[in-house]
């Protein structure tokens, strides 16, 4: 079995306009709230970041399952996919009520702790106290999108974004500025609207799955109860990826929180560079992804003289897409910016900031595909700890440029590159060795 990039282009390319789809959720939000004021902007890059540190929870298992669901693709044992898809769904609705509880009686206290600006802490709660309610729906949502990647079966992801995407888009007009008789409600219609979208989402990938999946062929419909064994065997692949996921993105709440601390410009600057970098980061995690289930479906079918060259492919074709649209940004910054906000001082102070952040797409994108390769193979455990020794450095980073010497904010964006620079580096190391060829799940 050998991949041309025709065929990673075709598993790839769903999933990178899903993900970027989705990302427009978080972008309208910044943009929609950017016309209502910086502390709102500023408060919603750090509930925003809060929320999907927890979410990572609930994504980390997802990739296990994924992984678990593409080895059984690629051995041809269908009817053992619909079993690990609902133990998944079942787990995941227990996490989101845990998780719904803890953050609705704990979150006001700890973030009153950590956030210096009333204004910014009274924001970032309003915002927070609606959007936990996503959890139950994101949480089901990336059960599907494990079940249809770990498949292969990309499609459905674009329709369902756009679906979301829409619904999100109309719900912040109406609901953060008041409009077609309904109360201005401002940044917690930002955050209703993103959690009724995602409810949406759901809907509509349940509805398409029951009318145009073979779901028989995966015995996805037919739940046989709760199973200890077979749910211990996805938190064997999952519970490091879970860890790792909420680990990655918690160091960067906590550089966020080292930002807030340097004043509210510095806050609102860096949520929009959060923003527009991910339309460049969302392509490289779509290879990424793709890479994922092609390793996974390969060392299922035995091809694993395959995985090196696959990633070698993936890495390639992911720089042919996001290289020219680095260097068009790089030439019209400014213009990338007014999607966010009118305000030109604004625009000028994060102007810097956003061009070293596109400099680290470079370290990225190969480190986050052949980061994922590894997790493809099935050791999620190897995974997490070069994960944890990565973090360990990057928060050591940030803590000597951000509390020590107080860096500008621009400057403070470099922690990307060291995230990412020895990310690479462990990654490179861990597939030079080979001894994960015979690694079974």
């Amino acid at each position: 079995m050998r991949y041309t990039n025709k065929q990673i282009w075709t598993i790839a390319l769903p999933i990178l306009v899903s993900l970027l789809m989705e990302h427009l959720i978080s972008m309208t939000d910044t943009a929609f709230l950017g016309r209502v004021g910086e502390v709102e902007l500023g408060a919603s890059a750090l509930a925003g970041v809060y929320y999907m540190a927890v979410y990572m929870l609930g994504f980390g298992f997802s990739v296990g399952a994924q992984i678990l669901i593409a080895r059984r693709n690629g051995e041809g044992n269908y009817t053992r996919i619909g079993p690990i898809f609902l133990q998944g769904v079942a787990f995941l609705l227990l996490l989101a009520a845990v998780i719904f509880t803890v953050s609705q009686v704990f979150s006001p206290a700890m973030l009153r702790g950590l956030i210096d600006s009333q204004a910014v802490y009274e924001a970032t709660n309003d915002y927070l106290r609606w959007r936990v309610y996503g959890f139950f729906f994101s949480f089901i949502a990336v059960m599907f999108r494990a079940f249809f990647v770990g498949t292969t079966q990309t499609r459905i992801l674009t329709l369902n974004s756009v679906v979301m995407v829409a619904t999100n888009v109309v719900l912040n007009y109406i609901l953060i500025f008041g409009k077609c008789g309904m109360p201005r409600l401002g940044i917690s219609g930002a955050a209703i609207a993103s959690s009724v979208s995602e409810g949406v989402s759901v809907l509509f990938f349940v509805l398409y799955t029951w009318r145009k999946v073979d779901w028989r062929k995966y015995a996805l419909f037919h739940y046989p109860g709760f199973s200890s064994r077979l749910l211990g065997s996805i938190l064997k692949v999952s519970a490091w990826t879970m860890v790792q996921s909420f680990l990655a993105v918690g160091t960067w709440f906590l550089f966020f929180i080292a930002i807030e601390h340097l004043g509210e410009r510095p806050l609102a600057v860096s949520n929009i560079v959060r923003s527009a970098s991910m339309f460049f980061f969302m392509p490289i995690t779509a290879f990424a992804a793709t890479t994922s289930s092609l390793v996974s479906n390969l060392m299922g079918a035995g091809e694993t003289g395959q995985v090196l060259a696959t990633c070698k492919k993936t890495i390639k074709l992911a720089y042919s897409f996001i290289l020219p649209l680095i260097l068009l940004t790089c030439l019209f910054p400014s213009t990338v910016l007014r999607v966010y906000t009118d305000d030109l001082q604004l625009i000028e102070a994060t102007v810097p900031s956003l061009l070293v952040l596109l400099s680290s797409l470079l370290f990225s994108c190969p480190a986050n595909i052949l980061f994922n390769a590894v997790s493809g193979t099935g050791n999620t455990r190897k995974a997490f700890f070069m994960e944890i020794f990565t973090l360990t450095l990057y928060t050591l980073y940030v803590i000597y440029i951000t509390i020590i010497i107080k860096a500008n904010v621009a400057l403070c964006w470099t922690t990307e590159h060291a995230y990412w620079c020895v990310l690479l580096i462990v990654a490179v190391w861990y597939l030079k060795r080979g001894n994960w060829r015979n690694n079974k799940i």
